[in-house]
């Protein structure tokens, strides 16, 4: 997995985020994967709203999409 470090996190604009607050990065088709298993584990956890999971699954389903190509 390509590692992301902190001063690359910091980098990456709000629109390479997912989820609220700069949470769930989501620069390349491998973290967008991650992010929606953080995702569906937070919400079954009750951390995290259905609504939110989805938008957050959205997000990054256009990421992974891309990645196909």
């Amino acid at each position: 997995m390509a590692k992301l470090t902190t001063k690359d996190r910091k980098a990456l604009p709000d629109s390479k985020f997912a989820g609220p607050g700069r949470s769930y990065p989501i620069p390349d088709r491998e973290h967008a994967i991650l992010a929606k298993a953080r995702a569906a584990q937070m919400h079954n956890e009750g951390k995290l709203s259905l609504a939110q999971q989805k938008a957050i699954d959205a997000k990054a389903n256009k990421v992974i999409k891309k990645g196909q190509r």
